[in-house]
């Protein structure tokens, strides 16, 4: 629909249609401050300054006045409207960090490491210095995550993403740029200048509740970035157990080569003089072979381990050469007691306030449509026109030009629903979200535990036993009281305790580390859906 209204020179101008059918309502009328249904429109006190609260307190009623003004004083109200844009516009702005500072206390509150946003050449050397200060050590499994997170690239890319999520953010929070034209028409001697100013009402009348769902969703981004920090923590901590853990059992099976190789050579020496068939020699030659082949492919498995955690702390070229330990770390003297494990996980993780953030965004984004449904274009527009006619004096005329859509075909139906149902699918997500939270809480606890008292088991109980039982076998060796074939069979029996005794103490710091993620977040499949949902949502609030 098209509303217009002209003044001649200083006339007394008439009250335009929109005026006189009741549509200018008072600010406090207007439903788009209403909420939905149990869902509260709420800013923080910090931010509600730049946008709500200046909007509703002193800037809607006197927009709504504006509307009402006489003719004689549009000129003014449009330059008014101008300044009001700019007001709006002028408490949106870039942080110094790209909000940084909340991911560098969140990442601190939970695992005690430093994260840093490499954006200059100086970052760059300064995380250079500390990671190859790092470097020059033996690593411990807290160094080598200190390290990644400081140098893994793909966590970089992290953090460039929350700087464009900010760039978002001050996007959604600017007003409408206004638009200005001007027309000259000229024919028999006279001319005709028409200048308009025209503004997006609608999108300004929205601005302060479209900026409010962008810092939600800022939020959320931040919240992304430090689930992509436990992420690459968590991926570190596994490599490095694992890398640990394939170094000691190439340790294992190297000591366990030494033995099958002089039994070999025994059994080859018992073959040439009689004292062992070709059978039994053959059993043994075999065994020799088999070791000599686990250990390169455990020694294949080590290289392989080795390049996984290179890869997570994001090293290269002349930094390959780090070192870590040849044996696991002891197992600690007792377990972790941690019996409200599930209401730690539903209260901690980071992926759980991520889709409660988001959840909070589309409730608000659903109120936004559900006020917003019958008005789709509202443009207002000041006009100064100048006309100059050879047989008469100039005069000026001055006006306004009012654009909006009548909803006879399309009432926003279509839109409310998209909104509704993105926000019941949200809320679904997120009550299937905290029931696998502390699903795999518990699951996460009671692998820990039991992997803790086999790996205990080994070390107290069957590790022990082994030890004795190779002594009394080499001192009845030694005394003849026992054959050769009893000593082969106790070696290969030691050998695979002690290879299920390190591949048990590996399995247990693998589940602490998956212990850590059930609880904070950064497991592979934390991500969820949140990604789609975000996009419906963004989707259905542009619209």
């Amino acid at each position: 629909m098209h509303a217009r209204n002209n003044a001649v020179g200083r006339s007394r101008p008439r009250r335009s249609r929109l005026q006189s059918s009741g549509c200018c309502l008072p600010f406090h009328d207007c439903a788009l401050y209403e909420p939905a249904a149990g869902v509260a429109c709420r800013m923080e006190a910090a931010e509600s300054k730049c946008g709500s609260e200046i909007w509703q307190q002193r800037i809607g009623p006197r927009f709504m006045g504006w509307l009402q003004l006489p003719i004689r004083k549009h000129s003014s109200a449009v330059a008014w409207l101008l300044g009001l844009a700019g007001l709006l516009g002028g408490c949106a702005s870039f942080s110094p960090d790209a909000g940084m500072a909340v991911v560098a206390d969140a990442t601190g509150a939970t695992i005690q490491k430093d994260v840093v946003a490499v954006r200059t050449s100086e970052d760059a050397d300064a995380v250079d210095i500390s990671v190859k200060a790092l470097l020059r050590n033996t690593l411990n499994v807290e160094a080598a995550i200190q390290v990644a997170l400081l140098n893994n690239k793909g966590l970089q890319a992290a953090f460039n993403e929350l700087g464009l999520a900010e760039a978002d953010l001050v996007g959604q929070s600017l007003p409408p740029n206004p638009v200005f034209s001007v027309s000259r028409i000229a024919g028999n001697g006279g001319s005709e200048i028409e200048r308009q100013v025209v503004g997006d009402i609608l999108a300004l009348v929205t601005l302060p509740f479209r900026s409010e769902i962008a810092r939600e969703r800022f939020r959320g981004a931040q919240l992304r970035a430090v689930l992509e920090v436990l992420r690459t923590a968590a991926e570190t901590r596994r490599a490095y157990y694992r890398a640990v853990g394939a170094n000691e059992l190439v340790g294992v099976l190297t000591d366990a080569k030494s033995s099958a190789e002089v039994i070999a050579e025994l059994a080859e020496k018992l073959g040439q003089t009689g004292s062992m068939n070709k059978l039994d020699q053959a059993r043994e030659q075999v065994f020799y072979a088999e070791i000599t082949a686990d250990l390169a492919s455990a020694r294949q498995d080590a290289a392989s381990s080795r390049e996984r955690l290179a890869r997570s702390m994001g090293l290269w070229d002349g930094n390959l050469n780090f070192k870590i330990p040849s044996r696991l770390p002891s197992l600690p003297q007792r377990p972790r007691s941690l019996p409200f494990i599930e209401v730690d996980a539903v209260s901690h993780r980071i992926d759980l306030q991520i889709a409660g953030i988001e959840l909070d965004a589309l409730a608000k984004s659903l109120s936004l449509t559900q006020a917003s449904r019958f008005v789709t274009l509202l443009d207002v527009a000041g006009i100064d026109r100048k006309t100059h006619d050879p047989e008469s004096a100039p005069f000026r005329e001055r006006g306004f030009d009012i654009q909006f859509q009548i909803p006879i075909f399309d009432g926003g139906e279509v839109r409310v629903r998209q909104a509704l149902e993105t926000y019941n699918q949200a809320f679904n997500r997120l009550t299937e979200k905290a029931v696998n939270v502390r699903s795999e809480a518990r699951d996460a606890y009671r692998n820990y535990r039991s992997l803790y008292d086999i790996a205990g088991h080994y070390q107290r109980e069957v590790l022990p036993l082994r030890k004795v039982i190779a002594d009394e076998t080499e001192l009845r060796f030694g005394a003849m009281q026992i054959d050769v074939f009893a000593v082969l069979l106790e070696v290969r029996q030691r050998i695979a305790s002690q290879r299920a005794a390190t591949e048990a103490r590996r399995d247990f710091w693998l589940a602490t580390a998956n212990l850590q993620t059930a609880v904070n977040g950064g497991g592979s499949g934390d991500a969820g859906g949140e990604g789609r949902v975000t996009a419906v949502a963004s989707t259905t609030s542009a619209n």
